[in-house]
């Protein structure tokens, strides 16, 4: 069986978010969300590499989280750390907007519109990522709509 050091438990579990025995999908997204509120952190040349990052990283470690823990489990929650940042990217940096992304995040990556549900069926770490990063840009996309149509800022 396949161990997990402290650094692999604390990224791949969203900062420890993951071992929360309940909700801890939403508890990942509120990490990253408290990451996201470090001054700068908004900066595309900050977030984009920090999502590019921890994306590759979140592939080999969930990996191992679901050789430890089993299919798509709970304890990991590097994919909505990522998920949530995506949905974040280049909008304004107002607790409205953060609020509005975090509601539309955590629907769709509850309801995981196509092609997210299949996208769980790759195999290890893709299909833990993937439907994640598929329903981040899918709440980026309408959260820069609902920004630029309306003018909520």
């Amino acid at each position: 069986m396949k161990q997990i050091n402290w650094f692999e438990k604390l990224i791949g579990s969203g900062f420890y978010t993951g071992y929360i025995p309940f909700a801890s999908g939403t508890f990942g997204s509120i990490a990253a969300i408290i990451i996201y509120l470090i001054p700068g952190f908004e900066k595309p040349e900050i977030i984009i590499p920090a999502i590019i990052i921890f994306l590759v990283y979140g592939l080999f470690v969930s990996s191992k989280f679901e050789d430890v823990y089993g299919k798509d489990p709970a304890e990991c929650t590097v994919d909505e750390v990522v998920g949530t940042w995506i949905a974040l990217i280049a909008l304004p940096k107002t607790m409205l907007i953060i609020l509005t992304s975090f509601l539309i995040w955590r629907a769709l990556d509850i309801v995981k519109p196509f092609p997210a549900r299949t996208s769980e069926k790759l195999p290890k770490g893709f299909g833990i990522m993937a439907d994640d990063v598929i329903s981040g840009f899918y709440s980026l996309i309408i959260l820069h709509i609902i920004v630029y149509t309306f003018g909520v800022y």
